[in-house]
């Protein structure tokens, strides 16, 4: 939709309403979903003498809406609404919410902007047709009162996470809503500037809030609860957004989300295991080990690689979206495909080449927790692993059995280390993937 249309320059509205002649003879002769129908594209003329009957479900009594009405065809369940551009403000006074109107179509133009459907006047710019605001006079050629009396409208009830653009136009309620928490203090829209404000459900989806910075509450501060909010929907681009006709609109007064909290720290996740085969660069692999009772998820920890003597992280895994068995383990790879060829099973995740699970057995790695703290490391950070003892190349660096914490200080005698030289206390003897490596079974 449009919102130029809607959220425009404050109307004056110190006048009394006026003498209101409602019409009892008019009846439907189109629905509103057969008008949709005849919509095909551009900017058509309706020709026919057809009747449309709607109710009226937007207001500007308070400024948020301006020169322009929106409608559905029915009080409850509706299938589907229509916007109305009307040069004329305080449309409130003769259109009250709750209204039956009958538009005379003929002589009017349909045309359909980001899912939204309008009908109104014509506007030409630059020779391009769009449908405009209908001039105040045409008014009562065209839209009439009903004699009936005001209908009570029973907003839809809809998940965020459901609407569609059936929606449209029509009035709809969420419930269990709330404004992002770093939005709090701010006024619903800054003074003469359409603002938007987002509103989210516990399970994190958002809606955007459209208000008036000439609305008589722009400068009300937003609710910092949780509940209700009514109002007219509306599309811009993808997305869509929510009107409301005033603060009456809303009702919060629940106690905010519960955050759920899924970050944690624990020393029972830590390296188990570290492979740089003799035969095939291709077998390199990275294994953690949850010695705990409990299943672990990894939700913003990360693996860190310092490459050779480097004092600044080289690479990194963000491992957020693994969880480790009790007892179990989670393994790391360059290449899914390369590590099933070699190992017979597909690891836990695929995560390329220079990255940690691609070291050449000179390199330190580091664990850390999703606060920033270390929990495990192996080899000596700013220290080149060649010739000392957390050198691993073309052999095997394997946590003891009888480790069960991690340890963010490098201790030699907690690993058994296999590799091309026997340096430092370390075992001079290339392995050969897959035979000399245990990725997924930590003993």
């Amino acid at each position: 939709m449009s919102l130029a249309f809607v959220l425009g320059c404050a109307p004056d509205k110190n006048f009394d309403p006026p003498d209101n002649l409602c019409n009892s003879e008019l009846v439907a002769t189109i629905s509103l979903e057969d008008l949709k129908n005849i919509y095909v594209d551009g900017v058509i003329e309706i020709q026919e003498d057809l009747v449309l009957e709607a109710i009226v479900i937007s207001s500007d009594k308070e400024g948020n809406f301006f020169s322009v009405l929106h409608c559905q065809d029915k009080t409850i369940n509706p299938t589907g609404g229509i916007q109305l551009e009307v040069d004329l403000q305080n449309l409130h006074l003769q259109y009250p919410v709750g209204s039956k109107v009958f538009i005379k179509l003929k002589g009017l133009y349909l045309g359909k902007s980001k899912e939204t459907y309008k009908i109104g006047g014509l506007f030409t710019s630059f020779g391009n047709l769009s449908v405009g605001r209908l001039p105040a006079i045409s008014l009562k050629e065209h839209v009439f009162l009903s004699c009936e009396e005001q209908q009570k409208l029973e907003p839809t009830v809809v998940e965020i996470s459901e609407v569609s653009d059936q929606h449209i136009n029509t009035l709809v309620t969420f419930n269990n809503v709330e404004f992002l928490e770093e939005e709090l203090e701010l006024p619903f829209a800054e003074e003469k500037e359409e603002t938007e404000r987002t509103l989210r459900n516990c399970d994190e989806d958002i809606l955007k809030l459209v208000n008036s910075g000439y609305s008589n509450f722009y400068d009300s501060i937003l609710p910092d609860l949780n509940g209700t909010i009514t109002g007219v929907l509306s599309k811009s681009s993808k997305d869509y957004q929510l009107l409301i006709r005033s603060l009456h609109d809303l009702n919060f007064n629940k106690e905010r989300c519960m955050e759920e909290i899924t970050e944690f720290t624990s020393d029972a996740i830590f390296i188990s295991e570290l492979a740089d085969p003799d035969n095939t660069s291709l077998g390199r692999f990275v294994e953690l080990y949850n010695a705990s009772d409990s299943a672990l998820s990894l939700n913003k920890w990360t693996l860190q690689r310092y490459t050779n003597g480097n004092t600044e992280v080289s690479s990194e895994i963000d491992l957020s979206d693994l969880e480790v068995e009790p007892q179990g383990t989670i393994v790391i790879a360059p290449s899914l495909d390369d590590f099933n060829s070699i190992y017979g099973f597909l690891p836990d995740l695929e995560v390329g080449n220079n990255s940690p699970a691609d070291s050449n057995g000179d390199d330190n790695l580091v664990l850390v927790d999703p606060f920033g703290k270390i929990i495990d490391v192996f080899g000596v950070v700013g220290n080149d692993g060649s010739g000392t003892n957390h050198e691993f190349e073309d052999g095997r660096a394997v946590r003891k059995s009888e480790v069960q914490n991690g340890n963010p200080v490098y201790d030699f005698s907690e690993w058994i280390i296999t590799n091309d030289s026997g340096e430092s206390g370390t075992l001079n003897n290339p392995e050969i993937a897959p035979e000399s490596y245990t990725p997924g079974a930590h003993n």
